[in-house]
């Protein structure tokens, strides 16, 4: 069995006493193909526990908003560390683990690109780990989408080439801008076929992938159409 996440290896750190970690590792999900997902990537989660008499508290906000404030404040600071001042902005989401759940996105390549998702973890958790009258915050982001942005590297799949002209552009320690070596145009494709009733697209790219391996860039869903007759469905991707 591959790890979808590495959110389970809070628990058992959190089990230990600690109150402020980092947990890395590759993780594996079958995903949609477009250039900003791949079915490996590398996983960074973090936690921040704190006893509520610690937490810097404003008379005026509720310990729920304290706790978001300061978790917003940590993980804008550590992205503006990184790349410089980047327009950041805030999407609410739903995590297993964290209760309310947001989404941080950047602005990258003209779109707002995902890279990494958070929020107040649930107070049973941290009830079940040793940490009754405790509040705290964790996220969780794909390094590959950091060191997409960082690099300007504007594919995914290129960390796992092989090429040398990607590779040789690269140094420990040294941060560069990639520079494009593809002298061919993107080649479209379109495939339609009727679904059945049990259809779901990541079994789809999943085929596609299986068949194609990294060469398919890009699939999207650009047209439905259900027969008046026979009620049944045909996608076009």
């Amino acid at each position: 069995m591959l790890r979808a996440h590495t959110s389970a290896h809070q628990n058992e750190i959190m089990r230990r006493g600690d109150k402020g970690f980092l947990v890395t590792g590759d993780v594996y999900r079958r995903d949609t193909i477009d250039i900003t997902h791949f079915p490996i990537f590398h996983q960074m989660e973090g936690v921040r526990v704190f006893d509520r008499d610690t937490i810097w508290r404003d008379q005026n906000k509720s310990v729920r908003e304290c706790v978001l404030q300061n978790m917003k404040l940590t993980l804008e600071g550590m992205v503006n560390k990184v790349f410089g001042k980047t327009q950041i902005r805030w999407v609410d989401a739903y995590f297993p683990f964290t209760d309310p759940s947001l989404e941080m996105e950047i602005y990258f390549n003209n779109e707002w690109l995902e890279v990494l998702g958070c929020g107040k973890v649930h107070s049973t958790l941290l009830k079940n780990c040793g940490f009754s009258g405790s509040d705290g915050w964790a996220f969780g982001l794909g390094l590959e989408r950091l060191a997409m942005v960082l690099f300007s590297i504007p594919d995914i799949r290129l960390f796992w080439s092989q090429d040398e002209r990607f590779v040789k552009q690269f140094r420990s320690g040294s941060i560069v801008k990639f520079t494009p070596y593809s002298k061919y145009p993107p080649c479209f494709k379109d495939i339609s076929f009727w679904v059945p009733e049990t259809f779901h697209e990541n079994k789809f790219y999943e085929l596609v992938r299986s068949i194609s391996g990294d060469l398919v860039e890009d699939v999207k869903l650009i047209d439905k159409f259900t027969n008046s007759e026979t009620k049944r469905d045909s996608h076009c991707y």
